[in-house]
Formats: C-alpha cells, structure tokens, sequence
C-alpha cells in the first residue's frame, strides 16, 4: 500500500476502524462523555412544593368569617367603629383553624392585644378573632394601637 494520498488514492481513512467516528469511540469514553457533559437546567418537580403550599383560596379566611356587623355584641363595644367599618371587619367563625404565625385580635379582649397563632390553634365560641391580613391596615391600627407588636399565643396549660 502506498501512502500517497492524492485525490486519485480511493481508500477511506481509517476504514477498517468505523471511520474517524470509530476511531473517536476507541479513544474517548463516549457514554461516559455524554454523561457528564451539562445538559441545562434539570427539570422542577412541581408535585413537591404543592404539596407543602398550604391550601388557601384567594388567601385570608373570606370562606370562614363573617361580617362583624351580623354580630349585635359588637354593636357599640368597639370604640371608635361606626356600621359601615363594621361591615368591613370580618369574625372568624367558631371551628376555624388559625395559620401557623398569623397575627389575629379578639375583639372581646382589645387589652391583650394581638397574637401570633400556633399550629393547631382554632377560633372558638368564646372569642371574637379578627386576622390582621383580613382587616384593612387603617382600622387594625385603631384596634390595636399603632406601636402593639403581636405576642405569641400560648397554649392553655390545662388543654
């Protein structure tokens, strides 16, 4: 064989080897290559982060409250809050479960100021409880007082 590779020499490089193809694949780890080569960005799995997002429609609690003004004890008790504010003010009904670090007020106790809830906690019949991210930011601070920071709410020691 001759090494002349003029144009009129019709052999093939490396034609018992595949081609510069094979002969690529004898010298590199091809599997190897194509998986460590970046291939862009890995897909995110949605189901995991829905699962944990907790379930609030339109967020607050608009589907388990009612207007305050529906409740004639609060006719008069709230200083300072005319009927059309209490439309506005919305009660959470009895059986509500309360969000984790949401900050709420019961209007049966104004003294105590507002709260940070628990896990676990749920509005009762004894108290009337507003959330802070359902009541407008002007007539919150006329409830609580500009300067209250929320505490956080205990457990009863009996319970």
């Amino acid at each position: 064989m001759s090494d002349d590779h003029s144009p009129g020499d019709r052999r093939q490089p490396y034609s018992d080897q595949g081609g510069p193809a094979g002969r690529h694949a004898e010298t590199h780890d091809v599997r190897r290559e194509a998986h460590t080569n970046p291939k862009g960005p890995q897909p995110v799995d949605e189901s995991f982060a829905e699962q944990l997002a907790p379930k609030i429609s339109g967020g607050g609690h608009e589907d388990e409250s009612s207007p305050a003004a529906e409740d004639k004890v609060l006719h008069g008790s709230l200083p300072g809050v005319d009927a059309a504010e209490l439309d506005r003010l919305s009660v959470l009904d009895p059986g509500t479960q309360l969000e984790q670090g949401g900050v709420y007020l019961d209007l049966n106790d104004l003294a105590s100021g507002p709260f940070k809830a628990i896990g676990g906690q749920a509005a009762d019949l004894v108290n009337r409880l507003v959330a802070k991210r359902d009541t407008d930011y002007e007539l919150w601070n006329r409830l609580v007082g500009d300067d209250r920071e929320p505490e956080i709410e205990r457990p009863a020691a009996d319970a």
